[in-house]
């Protein structure tokens, strides 16, 4: 039983908690967002829907068994993946993840069966189902990894920002104009690499987006009272690094941020840090019984899906109509259906081959 000091503490930090995302939000009001046109805006809410839908399956398998592993969700985060990675060109820019990576190979353009198929170990799977749910891999789709370890990643996608710019000045390939983005967490902002990397970006004006996707949780931690400044972005000031901040539950505004900071980088004027504020709507992973955030807060967050704020935004500017958008539901439910099946037919990896793509093969 808790005590009532206890309780009224309680009470207190979370109003705290709530009062610091609503005013940071409100702040907002005067974002730039992406104005979409109808062909932009179903597709914007097919890969959101595609996102919500998969990982909704995933938590249905893993609790019924037929999955194992940590399982990490994005369920509420989905307009951050679409957001920036439907701004960029697929296939020609690149990509580096964190251990929440389903969404973001989806978005990349990895097909559903392929992303399915890792989490149940397949050889099928895109990283051949030696990756799993925390480790998906597609050079096809420039998808240059998901990491176990926060921050791992920020150094990877340096180098592929790096390359780009490498290839242009030094090799004069002038079609070399690709961009990257590091997709990270709030918690790993109060890491090494997450500074040195927003150095060497900003001091050799690499084309790199750093997305910042602040849920507010770093596992049970939360993120104003683990960092000494919670507003993120200001911190690319230390670097004479371009800052934004945007609400990370409107695609559109993730979007118009997106496009202001690929044609920064395309331009040859170096990287920018955009803190998306978000959150996550299921637990740190499928095994947290998520018991540390408030109801009041989940609330609070529930009330900004970002499916339903494009939805209202689609239907009230006459896009599309909502029987329209059922059916892309309806479509992409038979597109999860699908992966799963496919996922559950396929084959294992022989057992001969157990440390195939350890070491470089001889060809």
């Amino acid at each position: 039983m808790q005590s009532t000091k206890e309780t009224h503490l309680q009470k207190t930090n979370n109003q705290i908690m709530e009062g610091a995302h609503a005013e940071r939000l409100n702040k907002l009001s005067n974002q730039s967002p992406a104005k979409p046109d109808r062909a932009t805006g179903i597709n914007l809410f097919r890969d959101m829907t595609l996102g919500r839908r998969f990982e909704d399956k995933c938590a249905e398998m893993y609790y019924r068994g037929k999955m194992f592993g940590f399982v990490h969700l994005y369920n509420g985060q989905e307009a951050v993946s679409t957001g920036v990675i439907g701004a960029m060109k697929k296939k020609h820019d690149w990509f580096c993840s964190t251990y929440r990576d389903h969404v973001h190979a989806l978005s990349a353009g990895v097909p559903a069966k392929e992303v399915m198929s890792e989490l149940f170990g397949k050889e099928t799977g895109c990283s051949k189902g030696r990756g799993g749910s925390m480790h998906l891999f597609s050079k096809e789709h420039h998808l240059l990894g998901g990491y176990a370890f926060i921050g791992e990643g920020i150094p990877v996608a340096l180098g592929a920002a790096f390359t780009s710019r490498y290839k242009k000045e030094a090799l004069k390939e002038e079609n070399s104009d690709s961009v990257t983005a590091a997709f990270f967490g709030d918690g790993t902002c109060n890491i090494g690499q997450f500074y040195e990397c927003l150095n060497m970006a900003q001091l050799w004006k690499l084309p790199i987006l750093f997305v910042v996707e602040n849920n507010k949780w770093a596992i049970g931690m939360a993120h104003d009272r683990a960092t000494s400044d919670p507003e993120i972005w200001r911190k690319a000031e230390a670097f004479g690094m371009k800052g934004e901040e945007v609400d990370g539950m409107d695609v559109l505004a993730v979007r118009g941020a997106a496009q202001r900071a690929i044609e920064r980088a395309r331009a040859g004027e170096g990287p920018t840090l955009i803190e998306c504020l978000t959150y996550r709507f299921r637990g740190h992973s499928l095994a947290d019984p998520d018991e540390l955030r408030s109801a009041e807060e989940k609330d609070f967050w529930s009330k900004r899906d970002p499916l339903k704020l494009l939805e209202k935004t689609l239907t009230e500017k006459n896009l599309v109509s909502s029987q329209e958008l059922r059916a892309i539901e309806k479509e992409i439910d038979q597109e999860v259906n699908d992966s799963v099946e496919f996922a559950l037919s396929a084959d294992d990896p022989k057992s001969e081959e157990l440390t195939k793509y350890i070491w470089a093969e001889e060809e």
